[in-house]
């Protein structure tokens, strides 16, 4: 009972597959499946023909020594007119089950993506990058591959009906040869997947994790250089391909095994249509003709009949592939922090009240987080390492939820610069605008508030190509363009996640001088570890070693918060150790 409940199972998992696939092109794959049944009954038809034309005109011409030229004609119309309709039939499925597989991956892929995009930062932040990329790519293939092969494998069903019902007609004993035919594939079928469906799902986990790891080593090769882990990680990603390999080298072998079969079965039912045939044309139960027809059909049948052995091969990888991205958008849509924001009044930037901020439950990055940023100022936030000084900027800019209390903005833009830049592989244009119908005026005036001019004076200006990730760029000059991306928005609210860290202090001051006079920004909130960056504040928020946020000027907070004030000695101190470098 067990056993026959599987092959249920499977036989039903098989057919949810193929109609949800369907379902996404319906209209290409009826196309399809129309070509796929003329040329079923085209080569039904061209047996008849041949039937046709072997008794009336091949036995006659040796009985009777002539046979009338329309008669010659006539058979060669007809095998002619048949195979022409044939070849359109084969035309026209081939096209459109083209068209459905790859429409279906488009529209299958692209489901995918908007899902992504439909998430927030924290969902992505708990999935590896590599994974999602594999899931939207060879998943989407993998889950598709079935369609391409299915209007053929409905055309052979249709042949074996037709044959079977035909051949019974003519003969009974050869259309039982016909008739045991397809139990026996589906038996095969059924053990073949049986077999394969677990090395075929182990086979796209593996693809994943590898795409993961390979992603994860590609971006930090710097640091696999420079720590000569080059070995570690070829041990690391080869254990991973040696298990993604045995997993298809298993599948592979069952699937041999599978198509070997599907050459016997057809060649030893037609061996056996042959041997019976020959029984009952002896016997004079049926004409030279009649053999000669059933064994040029079962002729035509061999291939078909490997092909829909690819429809039942192709399930379980199909199967394997459309796990995995159901996967992804199985996952409920988690809501965005940004709707949690609330409209501050008049005359406020910021005001938070009794925020709350964790990293996982019940541990507390920021437990109590009350104070109001003023319109127009520029705040400074001051915190030890690891108090949570991104995370509450993150909160800000609506990238993160908050786990109690409410954060309220004024309307406009918020702009977040973090502290590791990210630049795409393009131009430097396209990196400050991102492609949107932006002045030059503003673009220039941009450069200039974050001391980026030196951008104008590449070989090809703002038309310069950068490398990946913008790595033909040193550290600074990434964060200046990053600071000119974000000003070049006009935001009311600037987030500024230590986005000075790689400048040298002449530099940071420059850049911070022309952000408090400067009219592209309203605001302006920076994680600040220097004392040159606090003392142009207008107020501190620190974060103390409490996990709460205290508010004041430097001088007061310098006079009242010993943790504070021990934190700026420390800066003050490693400022006065440190040569100053370039950017």
């Amino acid at each position: 009972t067990t056993a026959a409940d599987s092959e249920g199972s499977q036989f039903r998992r098989g057919f949810r597959l193929i109609l949800s696939l369907v379902r996404l092109q319906p209209g290409s794959f009826a196309v399809a499946v129309t070509g796929a049944a003329v040329f079923a009954f085209c080569t039904a038809g061209s047996s008849l023909g041949v039937r046709w034309m072997i008794d009336h005109v091949v036995i006659p011409r040796f009985e009777e020594g002539s046979v009338a030229t329309s008669t010659v004609l006539s058979a060669c119309l007809l095998i002619v007119g048949i195979a022409v309709v044939r070849a359109i039939g084969v035309v026209v499925r081939r096209t459109f089950a083209g068209k459905t597989e790859w429409g279906v991956a488009e529209r299958l892929g692209t489901t995918v993506v908007e899902r992504y995009a439909e998430q927030p930062v924290v969902w992505h932040r708990r999935h590896a990058t590599g994974d999602l990329v594999a899931r939207a790519g060879v998943d989407v293939e993998a889950a598709v591959a079935v369609l391409a092969p299915l209007p053929y494998g409905s055309s052979v069903l249709l042949m074996l009906l037709i044959s079977a019902v035909g051949m019974t007609i003519l003969d009974a004993a050869l259309g039982g040869v016909a008739v045991v035919v397809l139990p026996v594939l589906v038996m095969m079928n059924v053990g073949y997947q049986n077999r394969v469906d677990r090395h075929f799902a182990r086979a796209q986990d593996e693809m994943g994790k590898l795409s993961e790891a390979a992603l994860e080593s590609f971006e930090g090769v710097t640091v696999v250089k420079a720590f000569g882990a080059e070995d570690r990680e070829t041990v690391r990603l080869a254990e991973i391909t040696g298990r993604l390999r045995d997993a298809r080298v298993r599948a592979m072998r069952a699937r041999a095994t599978f198509e070997m079969m599907l050459d016997t079965v057809p060649s030893v039912a037609n061996l056996v249509l042959l041997v019976v045939g020959a029984v009952r044309v002896r016997d004079g139960h049926i004409t030279v003709g009649d053999l000669a027809a059933s064994m040029y059909l079962f002729t035509l049948l061999v291939v078909p009949l490997r092909l829909i052995g690819y429809v039942f091969s192709e399930l379980p990888h199909s199967y394997a592939g459309w796990r995995r991205v159901q996967e992804i958008l199985a996952e409920p849509l988690e809501g965005d922090p940004r709707e949690e924001l609330t409209a501050a009044p008049h005359g406020t930037a910021v005001r938070a009240e009794g925020v709350m901020l964790r990293h996982i439950p019940e541990v507390d990055v920021i437990r109590d987080a009350t104070f109001t940023v003023p319109a127009g100022s520029m705040v400074a936030l001051v915190g030890a390492t690891g108090s949570g000084k991104t995370t509450l900027l993150e909160a800000i800019a609506g990238l993160v939820p908050v786990a109690a209390g409410s954060i309220a903005l004024a309307p406009g833009r918020t702009a977040i610069v973090f502290q590791e830049a990210f630049l795409f592989s393009e131009s430097v244009r396209h990196n400050l605008t991102f492609g949107s119908d932006t002045s030059e005026a503003l673009v220039h005036e941009a450069l200039r508030v974050a001391d980026a001019t030196f951008l104008l004076e590449l070989e090809n200006g703002l038309d310069t190509e950068l490398g990946e990730r913008g790595v033909s760029l040193s550290g600074g000059q990434r964060q200046r363009l990053a600071l000119a991306r974000a000003l070049v928005t006009r935001p009311s609210l600037l987030l500024l996640d230590d986005t000075t860290s790689a400048l040298d202090p002449a530099t940071e001051a420059r850049v911070l001088a022309n952000l408090s006079a400067t009219d592209l920004v309203g605001t302006t909130v920076l994680v600040a570890s220097r004392p040159s960056a606090i003392s142009v504040a207008d107020s501190v928020l620190f974060l103390s070693p409490e996990r709460s946020v205290i508010h004041g000027t430097n001088e007061s907070l310098v006079s009242t918060e010993p943790g504070y004030r021990a934190l700026v000695e420390a800066f003050e101190s490693a400022r006065l150790e440190t040569d100053p470098g370039d950017a």
